[in-house]
């Protein structure tokens, strides 16, 4: 499977550091953007999978990208909005449904929330090296557990 690509574009560069830093653990092609011009050229280019992008942003604003996004990839690829400035549910209603937002953060924003958010959006949860018990697997160990914490009650009583 190809590596999926995270297009994450702030102009502060503390803030695009985090981001990245937050997705580094993963296999991940990470691009980075400090405007909206050049987030949208590298969208035409790149084609990410998933990007992250601040509301405010130079040259191109974000809700503007964000619709130019969803609308040029026909939804294939989702965009998170984290913004310190457009507080309130309005703004998060704007930007998921006029905007096409697929999730809307306010800073400063629960790392695992918009981790676990990203990771949803890009349908890669199984596929991170990580080897979850079958069900039958975890049904022994559960079967074992309460066998042993019976037998340990028996004998205390």
């Amino acid at each position: 499977m190809a590596e999926k690509k995270i297009l994450l574009v702030d102009y502060d560069t503390k803030n695009r550091d985090a981001l990245a830093a937050l997705f580094a653990p993963f296999r991940f092609q990470i691009l980075l953007a400090a405007d909206g011009t050049t987030a949208y050229e590298s969208f035409k280019i790149e084609k990410p999978d998933l990007v992250i992008l601040e509301a405010i942003l130079p040259k191109l604003h974000g809700f503007d990208l964000t619709k130019r996004i969803t609308q040029e990839s026909k939804g294939r690829t989702s965009v998170i909005i984290v913004t310190g400035l457009y507080r309130g549910p309005q703004y998060k209603h704007e930007a998921l449904t006029s905007f096409g937002a697929a999730a809307y953060f306010e800073k400063p924003y629960n790392n695992d929330h918009l981790l676990q958010t990203a990771l949803d959006l890009l349908k890669e949860k199984s596929d991170f090296g990580v080897d979850l018990p079958s069900a039958a697997e975890v049904v022994r160990f559960l079967a074992d557990r309460l066998k042993s914490g019976a037998s340990a009650s028996a004998a205390q009583g």
